[in-house]
């Protein structure tokens, strides 16, 4: 199939999807972004074409995907919000990839997340193996990429435990907190998809960084670059979701779900692979320490309002 000069990706007013957008600009590239939030500001002007996701109509889905020769997926939910469900994410990005199909799409480059697995028993893990079985029996080439935690600016994690370090007198840990995670930066994510695209062979890789750290040492070493007191406390992990609970209700946001502590508790944030990505996290944060958790970054309010 004959290349193009233009790519579609699906959200590129969100995080990954804005650093993926941006390089692709940065080329030359054409771009496209199909998107929940058709009616919000254009960060990239008359760069970027804008049309709305239209699962429900997929001819219309069709359409914003026709001409395009690659297509950057990225997205997911967190977690379940109203009618959105896990169930309706994969069911959605079916249908998005029976219309790339049909519109001709020569490549899919998509954010998976590491480790996995139609076999997962956390719905999160389970609904992402989903997807990409549906992609590898599509006929489309594909690049699966499958990112740890992502750090940078305008991400949510490592923001929000900066944010909850510099607030309050106390740091919450569930369990031993010796559980690992292996973050990778956005711009390396970014760099990795858009290189991937150009190719023809079908490959799924991690996305990690060069640094590994157990929860309770990622927790100390943010501490220590934003010159947060904070004391750290080791809890039973439902305890500690609880109060994660609570402090939602007053962020009016999801701060942690109970998978995401199983996940993490399960390391499932780190990958058995050489590192892919070469942005240290520790250095980033010595750089942005007077920015990072200054403000609470609410999933809910970048997404459902």
């Amino acid at each position: 199939m004959e290349k193009t000069d233009l790519n579609v990706i699906t959200g590129a007013f969100g995080f990954t999807g804005r650093y993926i957008t941006r390089r692709l600009l940065s080329m030359g590239k054409e771009v496209r972004t199909i998107t929940g939030h058709p009616g919000v500001v254009n960060i990239f002007g008359d760069r970027v074409g804008v049309y709305p996701f239209n699962f429900d109509n997929p001819a219309e889905l069709e359409k914003s995907l026709q001409g395009a020769d690659t297509l950057f997926n990225t997205y997911w939910i967190r977690f379940p919000h109203g009618e959105i469900t896990y169930e309706a994410a994969v069911e959605n990005t079916r249908t998005m990839i029976r219309a790339a199909v049909s519109a001709g799409v020569r490549r899919m480059v998509h954010i998976s997340i590491a480790n996995a697995s139609v076999e997962s028993p956390f719905p999160y893990y389970r609904g992402k193996g989903m997807i990409e079985e549906a992609i590898m029996e599509s006929g489309l080439t594909y690049a699966i990429i499958r990112p740890t935690v992502i750090f940078g600016a305008g991400d949510i994690l490592i923001n929000n435990i900066a944010w909850l370090l510099r607030r309050f007198p106390v740091f919450a840990i569930p369990g031993s907190g010796e559980y690992r995670l292996q973050p990778v930066f956005v711009e390396d994510l970014a760099e990795m998809a858009v290189d991937l695209a150009w190719g023809n062979d079908n490959v799924i890789v991690d996305a990690v960084g060069p640094e590994v750290f157990t929860f309770e040492e990622l927790g100390r070493l943010i501490a220590e670059k934003v010159r947060a007191r904070a004391l750290f406390i080791h809890l039973n992990p439902g305890l500690a979701y609880f109060l994660s609970r609570i402090i939602g209700l007053a962020v009016k946001d999801v701060v942690l779900t109970e998978a995401e502590v199983s996940g993490l508790m399960d390391n499932l944030l780190i990958s058995a692979d050489p590192p892919t990505g070469k942005r240290r996290l520790s250095d980033w944060l010595s750089e942005n320490a007077s920015l990072v958790g200054t403000e609470y970054a609410s999933e809910l309010n970048r997404h459902y309002r």
